[in-house]
């Protein structure tokens, strides 16, 4: 299936995280937490190359270790704090453009969802071509709910959502999703041409919550952690 698309696999992982230092590489249950990404990637039915983009040469020998190509290092201003994920992809796609891989689509995965799954991975690489999106993102049920939600104005609490309905119970309200950060798959052309991840066109793909943590903080690595951990 898809033989006649060349899939490609982005990890970005720079070297700067002011939340959680060094956190792309962070001992993960005795394991370096991009490690988890890459080997999910590596034995997805579909992608073709998996590639960690980063500017850090730590980074790079740890990823090559673990089986990810590193061809290039990633330049500073795409390792800034303001540089856009798409500016990111763009530069990989360009790298093996001018070498003869055109890819199409392009697959980002976080190093910081260190709990995704090949499943997940080839899940969201399938409906994106069952339904013809621009991408497919993948998100994941929430419970926090906007409707109980508060924000300070004039120092008083007010609800985020006007006559929301506090008093419903969560079995009365709707599901909702949100994007959990783990995967994307985008055409190219969405992102080369359209500069974006995420078009009008874009489908979801739904995983569960125990592989949607997203680390950025230390209670994050805890908790992947402990799911780890009890997943032996």
């Amino acid at each position: 299936m898809y033989k006649d698309k060349k899939i490609l696999a982005v990890i970005p992982a720079r070297g700067g995280s002011k939340r959680l230092p060094g956190k792309n590489i962070k001992k993960l249950n005795g394991r370096p937490m991009i490690s988890y990404t890459i080997t999910a990637a590596l034995s997805s039915n579909y992608i073709d190359r998996v590639v960690v983009s980063t500017d850090d040469i730590k980074i790079a020998g740890i990823s090559k270790r673990y089986g990810a190509e590193v061809p290039f290092i990633r330049p500073a201003e795409l390792a800034a704090d303001t540089a856009r994920p798409e500016h990111v992809l763009q530069h990989a796609v360009e790298f093996f453009s001018s070498r003869g891989f055109n890819a199409d689509p392009i697959v980002l995965i976080q190093p910081t969802s260190p709990l995704i799954s090949t499943v997940d991975i080839d899940g969201a690489i399938n409906k994106f071509f069952k339904t013809k999106a621009g991408s497919c993102i993948g998100v994941c049920e929430i419970r926090e709910r906007p409707e109980w939600m508060y924000q300070i104005k004039a120092k008083k609490p007010v609800l985020l959502l006007s006559g929301s309905g506090t008093q419903k119970r969560s079995q009365e309200l709707s599901n909702l999703y949100k994007i959990n950060g783990a995967v994307y798959v985008i055409a190219r052309d969405v992102l080369m041409k359209k500069n974006k991840v995420i078009d009008d066109n874009s489908d979801i793909f739904i995983m569960p919550r125990e592989r949607s943590v997203d680390v950025d903080e230390l209670i994050d690595f805890k908790l992947a952690e402990a799911i780890l951990r009890s997943n032996r």
